[in-house]
């Protein structure tokens, strides 16, 4: 087995130790390759796209794109989106790639290749990747649910309960809507604030067993069986934008939606705040930092065309997310003028009771008042402009006011959605449809994130990876034990903390240390020469800059600006009023707040834990006396990687690699195709051990 050094230049030693710049092959120097039999390997490439594309198309392409895209400045956020895709995302992107298919380890693994020092950065990614599947199962319980109840007519959500005691429409929802009810009472059964936490709820404490459940079946044989279950969960949902874009062209009102989505406001390229949000999307659309991407891409083969892959990921993300909003927006245009048109008839029919007995005003509209159908939202509203103010009781009508009511997240899935589904002709056709669809968006992003925490436990941990169905099964079962946190009446609130801050923050520094790791540490030409050995070619050396520059001042400014909002805009989160039946924005309490800080903490705190027990680590290794007295001897020869396009004949004397001009370097790559020289013997060994040395041939 062998084990390299990752750095060998003078000043890169002081920063990681001494006692690096050497490779040391045990025993048999004829070893050319790793041990890597047991590791599995995708059956296919179309295997390993489907796997890479499920991953990072997730939810938030569906319903976190559209809102950004048309709260700030529709096109224009479009154009800025794509261009931070390009000079950040798809170079990050890149970069994990490449050093997860070279070093054909889980995140843990490939930072530790690098140097031990750098050992936390993969472990933050696994605390991450952890965090987000306790919240992200959740919503895939929420989907469950509302799959199961989409298997009836007329829809539960479609009208509003009678009470039993008073016979009468339930007061909650009448002063509201059926779907906003439907979901907080019905589904979440929701508390007043996060500091009311309910007893537990039973119907979705069994969803979220049932979604743990699949995600532990999916993946007990590891990528065998999950990659499997990707070439449904994959494709489905494509299928389905499809069939709902096609179905949303014919309704009314779609292209008023398309038009608010498109429109360019370009002075919003002015603002820090929209710079900040299109990167931040563009960090998450591509799953950067959760060690998911690294651990696909290490059951790889050497020679793989990451440099394509991470083009075609990154072109599929971003055409998924305009195909999403397209959809999105098609749908919410035929919501606004619904609602608009529904509007205008209920103050025609004011109109008609209050004024039918008298005689017809001035300013009394010219179009038929008795027909609400005939009568289009621009004649109403140019009518309402100019008389409207001389009638009581008569409001406006604005479908650009419906329109700028952005809507994201759950409210947009599980409340805008489902009153739009409601109204179309065999809702219930419909409603499965989409709740398979958000089913499959979310566990093929969830099957990415649990591999981002086994894949590096496995490697790390030989024990673990001896009992892979055990470690996958424990994982489960502990994710639903501390996932009751969620299924609390209270429980809605964690998962909108979780989701806003338990992972921002740490995946951020943890992306920053990964491209300090590799553009300062190791070094880009040499990971760009590693990448030429596994590619054939060599990448741009435009990807050298953006790298140690580009990328890396995006997100220290992504960071600071993060931070910043968080500590001059105290948190917040949305909570239901039973009382007013609405929404309001609350301030999370002091515990919540000390919750946040810690969940931040604990996220980023294996990486300076990392540096410091690596650092103790070596010194206590320093300070241990050699032993007295010969010893057993072990037969150990030291080797040094010379330039890589040397070619040397096994029956050829050795050579220094200084003679050829090329410093001694070692590479991010493991063994093979690589060609190793005998350092030079220790003098006291002899003309015996020179002639050993002579006689040797790599």
């Amino acid at each position: 087995m062998m084990e390299k050094a990752a750095l060998d230049s003078s000043e890169e030693r002081n920063w990681l130790g001494d006692g690096q710049a050497e490779v040391q092959l045990a025993a048999n120097p004829d070893t050319t390759e790793p041990d890597d039999g047991d590791r599995p390997a995708w059956d296919s490439k179309i295997q390993y796209v489907l796997a890479q594309v499920g991953f990072s198309v997730g939810l938030g392409n569906v319903w976190r794109f559209p809102y950004l895209c048309h709260q700030n400045g529709g096109g224009a956020f479009m154009l800025l989106y794509v261009f931070l895709l390009l000079i950040v995302g798809v170079p990050l992107f890149f970069m994990e790639l490449a050093a997860g298919q070279s070093i054909r380890q889980g995140s843990i693994g490939v930072w530790k290749h690098i140097s031990p020092k750098l050992v936390g950065i993969g472990y933050s990614s696994c605390v991450v990747c952890f965090y987000v599947a306790l919240y992200y199962n959740v919503i895939i319980a929420w989907s469950l649910f509302y799959l199961g109840n989409s298997f009836q007519y007329p829809l539960p959500w479609e009208q509003c309960p009678i009470d039993v005691a008073t016979n009468d429409t339930v007061k909650e929802c009448a002063s509201s809507s059926p779907t906003p009810y439907f979901w907080f009472r019905k589904a979440l059964n929701i508390t007043n604030s996060i500091e009311e936490s309910g007893e537990f709820n039973p119907i979705m404490t069994g969803c979220l067993l049932a979604a743990w459940a699949i995600v532990s079946l999916a993946m007990i044989k590891g990528i065998k069986s999950s990659a499997r279950v990707m070439y449904f969960s994959s494709v489905f949902p494509y299928v389905v934008l499809f069939i709902f874009l096609i179905r949303g062209m014919l309704l009314d009102g779609a292209m008023d939606g398309i038009t608010y989505m498109f429109y360019p406001k370009l002075e919003i390229w002015g603002n820090v705040q929209v710079w900040r949000q299109a990167a931040t999307q563009v960090f998450f659309a591509l799953g950067l930092g959760y060690g998911s991407v690294i651990a696909y891409s290490s059951y790889n083969p050497v020679n793989n065309n990451c440099h394509r892959d991470a083009l075609m990921v990154s072109c599929i993300n971003f055409m998924t997310s305009v195909l999403a909003s397209l959809v999105v927006f098609v749908v919410l245009g035929f919501r606004a003028k619904t609602i608009a048109l529904q509007c205008i008839a209920e103050n025609l029919g004011v109109l008609n009771m209050m004024y039918s007995n008298e005689p017809r005003q001035q300013g009394w509209p010219s179009f038929n008042v008795t027909d609400p159908s005939s009568v289009s939202v621009p004649e109403y509203r140019q009518w309402y402009t100019e008389y409207g103010s001389m009638f009581n009781n008569i409001t406006d009508c604005n479908l650009e006011e419906e329109m700028n009511k952005g809507v994201e997240g759950t409210g947009l899935a599980f409340i805008a959605f489902t009153e739009v589904m409601a109204l179309f002709p065999a809702s219930p056709f419909w409603s499965t449809l989409f709740f398979l669809m958000l089913l499959n968006l979310g566990l093929s992003t969830m099957f990415g994130t649990m591999q981002g925490i086994l894949t590096p436990l496995m490697d790390n941990f030989k024990l673990l990876g001896r009992h892979r169905t055990l470690l996958t099964v424990f994982s489960c079962v502990l994710g639903f034990i501390i996932g009751l946190l969620f299924t609390q009446r209270s429980g809605n609130y964690f998962v909108t903390m979780f989701d806003d801050y338990s992972a921002t923050l740490p995946l951020v520094i943890v992306v920053i240390f990964e491209t300090i790791s590799v553009a300062w540490v190791y070094g880009t030409d040499r990971f760009l020469d590693d990448i030429e050995i596994m590619l054939k070619w060599r990448p741009p050396v435009v990807y050298k800059y953006l790298w140690k520059y580009v990328c890396l001042l995006a997100m220290i400014g992504l960071l600071a600006a993060s931070l910043l909002r968080m500590v001059f805009k105290r948190p917040t989160y949305t909570a239901w009023n039973q009382t007013a039946a609405s929404e309001m924005t609350l301030e999370y309490p002091s515990w919540a707040l000390a919750m946040i800080v810690m969940l931040i903490v604990f996220a980023s705190l294996p990486v300076p834990v990392g540096y410091i027990h690596s650092m103790l680590k070596s010194r206590t290794a320093l300070d241990v006396p050699p032993q007295e007295g010969p010893g057993p001897e072990v037969h150990r020869e030291l080797y040094t990687k010379c330039n890589s396009n040397d070619q040397l004949d096994s029956n050829s004397h050795p050579v220094s690699c200084e003679e050829d001009g090329v410093p001694p370097r070692t590479s991010f790559l493991l063994v093979g195709n690589e060609q190793y020289r005998l350092l030079p013997q220790q003098e006291e060994e002899g003309e015996e051990g020179e002639e050993e040395e002579q006689d040797t041939g790599v």
